[in-house]
């Protein structure tokens, strides 16, 4: 009973600290799902406000707080046709947040899981990671 007590205050005090993690960061990327936008906020200050389009039915965006994995520029979906995934930003396995050709799209679900943005947008954001870090840094994704 001990046990599960204590691993239930653990569990409590990791989810109230998982904001301060964000706020610690000098760029947060945050996605809502039900709007289909993303907040980057850099240094303190909202920096910009984009659409975006993730996963559509049938597929999932997972839902959390990361840190950037892996950056690849000129990436290229190898489970998508070859998809063109211009400045990609992994976040978690083969999620990302990248550029799209399907601009139109923008603002509602389309995607197979993955963030989708305008690809000048993309590279915007790809340039803040770079230069701030992948631990500076904290995608948030939400309902």
């Amino acid at each position: 009973m001990k046990r599960v007590l204590s691993v239930f205050i653990l569990s409590v005090v990791i989810l109230a600290l998982l904001p301060l993690a964000a706020e610690a960061a000098t760029l947060t990327a945050r996605i809502d799902l039900s709007s289909q936008t993303m907040v980057v906020t850099h240094r303190g200050k909202v920096k910009y406000h984009w659409k975006v389009s993730t996963g559509r039915r049938g597929y999932y965006t997972p839902t959390g707080s990361y840190s950037p994995k892996w950056l690849s520029k000129h990436h290229r979906s190898r489970k998508y046709n070859n998809a063109p995934m211009p400045f990609a930003i992994f976040f978690r396995g083969g999620y990302a947040v990248h550029g799209t050709n399907e601009i139109s799209r923008l603002g509602r679900p389309a995607s197979h899981g993955c963030v989708r943005l305008d690809p000048r947008n993309a590279a915007t954001l790809f340039s803040l990671v770079q230069r701030e870090g992948f631990k500076n840094t904290r995608i948030i994704i939400r309902k």
